[in-house]
């Protein structure tokens, strides 16, 4: 039996704390004790002030920074300036080294084995299809534009919104449910290719674009769906491993936001969260328990656990649950 296609999580996936120190050249070390990676994705947030949250991927290159609520990237030398063996470098910046603010980045390595793909595309303003280098059909994407400041822009695609995904768009930057659009040009994706539609929030003639995709890996990843049921002992989600980062959202309703929990804030259940489309400091209010197969909801609230309401989410591990020597992990 084929337990998880990944015995070390951390070669591809970490989340790092660290506190700002005010000062250029500031190196970020990840701080676990399992493998070393160079990311290719680092989000960071500053937890303790409405600083925006920044994205840097190696395609585009250290600088080369986006905002969720602007969309369009910026040139910034205060900001990431390097991507290192084991880490990365932040400049003085306030919203990535603020002097004794903390700090949370989520960090990712592109690989085929991890299921993580950037593209770089031009737009055409046609329909037509877009490369990737998944190799497997890809589960959840997020398409931004570089060219315009244009927050709303943040699209998303999620293999389990709505029993036909392809019809449907929702966006990472505002709090409105799934809406029924031709973005993905109501195809869906293959093991080669993804659909888009002439729509210039993903393919506008002339445009710069970047995706952000992955498909699910067993014991590494996962992109699912689950229903609220209105009670603060909530639903129970099966990963296959214990999370150690989970993103969620609901698509039935507006006036809901995304959420981020992770396994480091605070480091024990129940954990804080952050909204991705709102520049908000860290919520310390407990709502989310991560165990060793999954995760559950401990709140009644309209963002995570909405009584017949749905839920997509996309979660990475910190530990498979069962490794391929057939070892179950443990419970936090």
């Amino acid at each position: 039996m084929a337990y998880t296609a990944i015995d070390d999580p951390s070669a591809y996936f970490k989340v790092q704390l660290y506190t700002g120190n005010g000062s250029a050249n500031h190196a970020i070390t990840f701080d676990d004790t399992d493998t070393d990676m160079q990311p290719d994705l680092v989000w960071i947030k500053n937890r303790d002030a409405t600083d925006k949250h920044c994205l840097f991927d190696a395609q585009r290159g250290a600088t080369k920074v986006q905002h969720i609520e602007a969309g369009q990237e910026t040139t910034d030398t205060d900001t990431l300036d390097s991507f290192t063996s084991d880490g990365f470098q932040v400049d003085a910046d306030v919203k990535v080294n603020t002097n004794t603010e903390d700090y949370v980045a989520w960090c990712w390595k592109e690989s085929t084995t991890s299921g993580f793909d950037i593209d770089l595309f031009d737009g055409t303003g046609a329909t037509r299809t877009e490369a990737h280098g998944l190799s497997a059909v890809p589960h959840f994407w997020v398409i931004s534009r570089l060219d315009e400041a244009d927050g709303s822009r943040w699209c998303v695609y999620h293999h389990k919104n709505t029993d036909a995904p392809e019809t449907d768009n929702l966006q990472l930057s505002t709090d409105a449910a799934t809406v029924d659009v031709t973005r993905w040009n109501d195809t869906a994706p293959t093991s080669s290719v993804f659909s888009l539609s002439g729509d210039t929030s993903i393919n506008g003639d002339g445009g710069e674009f970047s995706a952000y995709l992955w498909t699910g890996k067993q014991g590494f990843s996962k992109f699912g769906t689950y229903e609220g049921n209105g009670n603060a002992n909530g639903t129970f989600v099966y990963t296959g491993f214990r999370p150690a980062f989970v993103l969620m959202k609901c698509i039935d309703s507006s006036g809901t936001d995304w959420n981020i929990w992770d396994n480091r804030r605070p480091g024990y259940n129940p954990n804080y969260y952050l909204p991705p489309n709102k520049n908000l400091a860290e919520v310390t209010a407990h709502e989310l328990d991560l165990l060793s197969n999954g995760f559950k909801a401990r709140a009644n609230n309209n963002d995570q656990n909405k009584a017949a309401n749905t839920y997509i989410y996309a979660a990475f591990a910190e530990a498979p649950f069962v490794n391929s020597n057939g070892v179950p992990c443990n419970a936090r």
